[in-house]
């Protein structure tokens, strides 16, 4: 590897390059940055521009020791980051490769010692050097394997601690911009060898495609951007407070991606959900009363609660059945229990036709249907709501309701009431999504 021209003034490709770079890195402004640097074009060239745009960089670099002579490549990474004044943490393996695709195995080790170079270093930000070729070279084999909007996407910009500024700069304008400045970086053996899917993409197949449909690699690298918006969009509505309605104002492609992320959060497997699951969880997302619901593999169930979309178990956890606890009591503040009038009879029942009670605080008698679509209790857990009765009468809708008629009166004894387990509202929820007070744009 050449001595760069460090000095040298920045020319066409450096301005083009470092201002993309800044670009993806915009929230990193003021973070220490660790560039994963193997020596070759694309890191060396992502370093030196970090370097001149002013960043606070440090540099690691990971031998995988898989030909002779690796070391060397180190050392004049070394030597380069020495010219630059940039501190290095070099790692060189020892410990056998897992079994398996060889690729996979030193990148499972190469990332683990990127984690462990950035707690040593302070550095806020893993950098990694994929180009647009990078992504688009990816795009192709998820396509050919078959993928969803996710795969379409290819390589996120960000994920976690590692960002990707350079995926929207060209080999060739990583090439021109070492020329430029007289750097000749190490050029890995692998990355001409066939037996490697990727390599099969970049020297075989693209190459291909660019010549019958001229122009198609960038063409796959702007489709690949409009999905990773699309798929951001869909990650954050999986992620946050978000009601049907707001669904239905996405985009199909990045709705469907939500309900699968809210399916697979829930424990569902992945890809899990067939054509017909998606279908019928959209079509409940569209206009029409709440109340719905559609069955879905692994034992889970898409809902739909007033606005709310909900993915719960199809079957509540079995529990023991409720126990009631009743004690006297001077008057307390507990929200789990419930205060009645001395000297009532009490039992534990369940919800049956005709049932109504004139809550404390409410006006007049209401029918116990009333109240849970109030409390936007689902219709599957209803019949399972506990319910306490003073002899026939409904006394307590537990976490719901107090009959007015049965609350103590002052300066009489009070009963302490309590239900052991206490429904708890969606006790048995595993992914529920509502709408916030204020939610911004996606």
């Amino acid at each position: 590897m050449a001595a760069p021209n460090l000095h040298s003034a920045s020319l066409t490709p450096g301005v083009r390059i470092e201002a993309l770079a800044s670009a993806r890195l915009a929230s990193d402004v003021r973070n220490r940055i660790l560039v994963a640097v193997s020596g070759g074009p694309d890191s060396t060239a992502l370093l030196i521009v970090l370097h001149e745009a002013g960043h606070h960089v440090v540099a690691a670099h990971y031998d995988h020791a898989l030909r002779e002579g690796s070391d060397a490549v180190g050392r004049k990474v070394g030597a380069l980051c020495e010219r630059l004044g940039v501190p290095l943490t070099i790692e060189r393996r020892s410990e056998p490769l897992a079994k398996g695709s060889l690729q996979a195995a030193a990148r499972m080790l190469r990332y683990a010692f990127l984690d462990r170079a950035l707690a040593e270093s302070g550095a806020e930000v893993i950098a990694l050097a994929h180009t647009a070729d990078d992504l688009v070279e990816g795009v192709v084999l998820h396509l050919l394997r078959g993928c969803g909007l996710a795969g379409f996407r290819g390589m996120p910009a960000r994920r976690g601690h590692y960002v990707r500024p350079f995926l929207d700069v060209w080999k060739s304008d990583v090439l021109e911009f070492l020329r430029v400045r007289g750097v000749v970086p190490h050029e890995d053996p692998a990355n001409l060898d066939t037996q490697f899917a990727r390599v099969r993409a970049r020297l075989q197949i693209l190459p291909t495609l660019e010549r019958d449909r001229p122009g198609i690699t960038r063409r796959f690298h702007a489709a690949a951007l409009a999905a990773a918006g699309l798929q951001g969009a869909a990650e954050q509505a999986a992620s946050g407070p978000i009601d049907r309605n707001r669904m239905r104002t996405m985009q199909e492609p990045a709705a469907v991606e939500a309900l699968k992320l809210l399916y697979t959060k829930a424990g569902g497997a992945a890809p899990g959900l067939s054509r017909t699951h998606i279908d019928a969880m959209l079509s409940l997302v569209g206009p029409g009363r709440g109340g719905r619901g559609v069955d879905l593999p692994g034992g889970l169930r898409f809902r739909i609660v007033g606005d709310h979309m909900e993915v719960v178990a199809s079957q509540p956890a079995t529990a023991h059945p409720p126990r009631l606890e009743v004690r006297s009591c001077p008057g307390c503040d507990d929200a789990q229990a419930a205060h009645l009038r001395a000297g009532l009879h009490l039992k534990v029942g369940f919800r049956r036709p005709g049932l109504r009670l004139r809550p404390v605080g409410g006006r007049g008698s209401r029918k116990l249907q009333d109240i849970f679509v109030d409390a936007r209790v689902p219709r599957e857990e209803r019949d399972g709501w506990p319910l306490v009765f003073a002899g026939e009468k409904l006394a307590w809708v537990p976490g719901l309701a107090v009959d007015a008629d049965l609350a103590p009166i002052p300066g009489q004894e009070v009963l302490h009431v309590a239900i052991a387990p206490m429904p708890a509202r969606l006790g048995h929820k595993v992914v529920r999504l509502e709408t916030p007070k204020a939610l911004e744009e996606i």
